[in-house]
């Protein structure tokens, strides 16, 4: 009885043993499971859902630059991308611009939307790795962010806010309906691009009855003053595309009405503004195709490398009727066809 006994004992400890293990193993089992269902998920996540950061930069707010990245932001988000913006606004400061950049490199962007030649330039002097796209630049190659019109940087390509006949088709246009003018001219010398630009409407005034009147400025403060000085002296008053002078507009255009001065602008933003003039060309759709350009980086589509800077689409003339009036300018008929004609921003 006693042997028959163990012998029953023994078995159920075999079977206890059998579902300990048993239930080990599916314990293990489980684990492994959920560990690759997680894995799962988060794959599924990453391929389908990415979101984007982008370090987005301009060296001060105004409206031809704030239209440049409202159309880089809407060309991703019609690209069905999921960005997040990191926008910082070196408030037209440049020792503010290194910072910026500094801190996009920091926090890991994925790309950098440099909105003016600064931005462009403290973005390439702070990596040599994350993309960077920039707009609202009018010399890229002499601002040395491009080898050439043909050809991208390293991690940096975009495009230009200077069609290569706008200085020359403005300087005409003056030469032409203000013939044997003073061109008086408000500029940051600290602004690269803009030191370029007055060096070609030198260069295409010449030959002309034209000649031109030079005030430099530090920052938007000094801009009053500046076209103050240029009263009695210049005939016509030309702002350029300088961020510094153009951010204070409404003092030049102050200025250009109470003294019957007809102001010729770089871009339609500034004449909508109260400038009479301009050659020029639309910021949203440069930012626009910038966006583009982002969106096939950031899908992976192309590289930086593969996609050359751009120079705008065709220049038109715009004409603003409101400034002109103001300006005391006379219409003339050859501008009823010739030119978009808009109105002044109430």
């Amino acid at each position: 009885m006693k042997k028959l006994l163990l012998f029953f004992a023994i078995i159920a400890l075999v079977i206890l043993a059998a579902c300990g293990s048993g239930s080990e193993e599916n314990t293990s089992g489980d684990d492994t499971a959920s560990d690759s269902n997680g894995s799962t998920e988060e794959n599924a996540e990453s391929e389908g859902g990415d979101t984007y950061l982008v370090g987005a930069t301009q060296i001060v707010e105004h409206p031809s630059l704030d239209k440049a990245y409202e159309g880089f932001q809407d060309a991703l988000s019609d690209a069905g991308l999921d960005v997040e913006y990191d926008f910082q606004s070196a408030q037209n400061d440049q020792n503010n611009v290194k910072p910026i950049s500094d801190g996009f490199v920091a926090d890991g962007v994925d790309l950098i939307f440099a909105n003016s030649t600064p931005s462009a330039l403290g973005a390439l002097q702070a990596t040599s790795d994350i993309p960077i796209l920039f707009t609202s630049v009018s010399d890229a190659v002499g601002a040395g962010l491009v080898p050439s019109m043909d050809e991208a940087g390293e991690n940096i390509t975009g495009n230009v806010d200077l069609h290569p006949d706008a200085i020359k088709e403005t300087v005409a246009f003056i030469d032409k309906y203000f013939p044997d003018s003073t061109v008086g001219m408000v500029y940051n010398a600290g602004e690269q691009n803009a030191v370029t630009q007055v060096e070609e409407v030198k260069a295409a005034a010449e030959g002309t009855g034209l000649s031109v009147a030079e005030r430099t400025v530090a920052n938007s403060a000094e801009v009053q003053q500046a076209t103050t000085t240029l009263v009695g002296e210049a005939d016509v008053l030309y702002i350029i595309t300088d961020n510094t002078v153009v951010s204070a507009i409404d003092s030049v255009v102050g200025i250009a009405n109470e003294q019957d001065i007809p102001l010729i602008v770089g871009e339609p933003n500034s004449l909508a503004k109260g400038g009479f003039a301009t050659f020029g060309i639309d910021y949203y759709t440069l930012g626009y195709r910038v966006g583009e350009m982002g969106a096939s980086i950031l899908s992976g589509e192309k590289a930086v490398s593969d996609i050359p800077p751009e120079f705008p689409p065709e220049i038109q003339l715009f004409i603003n009727k409101d400034g002109a009036e103001e300006q005391g300018v006379e219409w003339n008929s050859d501008w009823d066809e010739a030119a978009q004609i808009i109105e002044t921003e109430k």
